[in-house]
């Protein structure tokens, strides 16, 4: 039988202390910025321009409508999410929800992808930021060097907010969406008012396989048509970074799980609204597919160099605001593992400045890993970073609702928190049978098996540091702190 609690505004302080923490973070962030966070990591507009051009030479334009079954998929991911982050409100999300549901040794393993998926974030964030669209807006030449220094000093810029002020990051994430909502939602209607107007441009261009008709492997497994998946794979994630930061949420057990299924929600609509406009707005299709940039180009020919710049302003801000919530994320991964002591150098990075409230030590870290990745990575090393990032990535949401799975009936409920209901079975093996087919379409290419040996890479590395734990300090990886069934019934 299930028992039901209210949710009084202090209960997840309650909550935290029941967990064996003292709450030291300052809850900050309120509906709107809790939104922000998980809308600012998807950023719909950064993700389109980043990946229409595979679009385009893998598929042809008819591969947009990829889009909406990518979409789907990810919004049952998403309500899997929502139902933990309606129960257990605290930073490190996956990582303490398999420690504490299931042992902490796969906790351990939980929190060790998600630290190295962000951390690999906010490096490859800043230098896309950098180099296809700062650069670009300043009407710099392409140059590497030049966007590894821009790239340094966007993190430090980055880490400086962070450090000083959660409400900061709210406000700045909570902007940067607002801007990039009204610029893609002004967009896409100009776009489809200069094609009305114009006559340049088609629908037919929806049904058109462009320049890769024809193509041997177009329906093959990692083929091209496969291939064209990959823009809104790599666009429709980081939606549960609101459930990393539920200790700064004001009311987290309403507000993360919405903001985790709204804001996937909400760029899955947006987002294939505007790239409709944007495949019916082709003039040239050839022309298109031949440019890495086909967004800027058919923005240029449709609606001329200022709305085409326009664009680019609010691709800069809303990758500094996704480069801004990786970092915090990120940083809060670092920190809750190190209060458990399970991270190397635990006694620093668990500390919590008294004047800010934010874990300095733990949001430098990512910092200091970007400045290494960008001194020692050539450009192509670089690339592979992000496409091993969105690996990562989803082996490790495959794990969570396969945990899921496997502990729904010992979670507790909360009156009033989000709830799947009936529904709750359906869904979730739904998001399982979403999950599987995503790390395929990622690992068939046969270029991906570079990727795979990373990933397999970086796992064995945090799999010596965890026998490392279990061998000298058994005791740690043992035992949870706090009240070890606060969250089953």
């Amino acid at each position: 039988m299930t028992v039901e609690k209210s949710i009084p505004p202090e209960s997840a302080d309650i909550e935290c202390r029941d967990c064996g923490y003292e709450p030291e973070l300052k809850r900050t962030l309120g509906p709107f910025q809790v939104f922000a966070v998980s809308f600012a990591f998807i950023s719909v507009a950064v993700g389109i321009f980043g990946t229409y051009d595979d679009v385009l030479q893998n598929a042809g334009p008819v591969g947009i409508w990829l889009w909406p079954i990518a979409a789907a998929g990810q919004t049952l991911i998403a309500l899997v999410i929502a139902q933990f982050a309606a129960r257990i409100s605290l930073s490190g999300s996956s990582y303490q929800w398999a420690s504490r549901l299931a042992n902490p040794k796969v906790g351990w393993l939980f929190g060790w992808l998600g630290f190295c998926y962000l951390a690999a974030g906010v490096a490859t964030v800043d230098n896309a930021l950098a180099s296809t669209a700062l650069m670009p807006l300043l009407g710099m030449d392409p140059n590497e060097d030049t966007a590894r220094v821009i790239t340094l000093a966007v993190l430090v810029i980055q880490v400086v907010l962070v450090v000083l002020s959660t409400r900061i990051v709210g406000l700045i994430t909570s902007a940067a969406v607002g801007l990039e909502l009204i610029i893609v939602v002004v967009l896409t209607v100009a776009l489809f008012i200069a094609v009305a107007v114009t006559g340049d441009g088609s629908i037919s261009n929806l049904t058109s396989e462009g320049t890769a008709a024809g193509a041997s492997n177009y329906f093959a497994v990692g083929g091209g048509l496969a291939a064209a998946m990959i823009m809104g794979l790599a666009t429709l994630v980081g939606f549960d970074s609101a459930a990393n930061m539920a200790e700064e949420a004001k009311d987290p057990f309403r507000s993360v799980p919405r903001a985790i299924v709204g804001s996937v929600v909400a760029a899955g609509v947006l987002g294939f609204v505007f790239v409709v406009a944007i495949t019916i707005a082709i003039k040239d299709i050839p022309r298109a597919t031949a440019t890495d940039s086909p967004v800027a180009l058919i923005l240029h020919d449709q609606l001329g160099s200022v709305i085409e710049r326009s664009l680019l302003v609010a691709i800069v801000f809303a990758f500094f605001g996704a480069g801004l919530v990786t970092l915090a994320t990120c940083a809060r991964m670092v920190f809750a593992m190190s209060r458990d002591e399970r991270f190397p150098g635990h006694q620093l990075f668990r500390r919590v400045h008294p004047a800010t409230k934010t874990p300095i030590a733990a949001t430098v870290l990512p910092v200091v890993i970007g400045f290494v990745l960008m001194g020692v990575l050539p450009g192509n090393a670089l690339l592979k970073l992000l496409t091993v990032g969105s690996l990562i990535g989803a082996v490790l949401y495959a794990a969570i609702i396969v945990l899921y799975l496997s502990v729904r009936k010992r979670l507790d409920h909360k009156e009033g928190a989000f709830s799947l209901g009936r529904f709750e079975m359906p869904v979730a093996i739904g998001a399982l049978v979403w999950s599987v087919f995503v790390v395929f379409i990622l690992v068939s290419p046969p270029e991906a098996l570079t990727d795979v040996l990373i990933s397999v890479g970086i796992l064995v590395a945090g799999g010596c540091y965890l026998a490392y734990l279990v061998i000298f300090h058994r005791e740690i990886m043992e035992t949870e702190p706090g009240d070890a069934d606060v969250f089953k019934h």
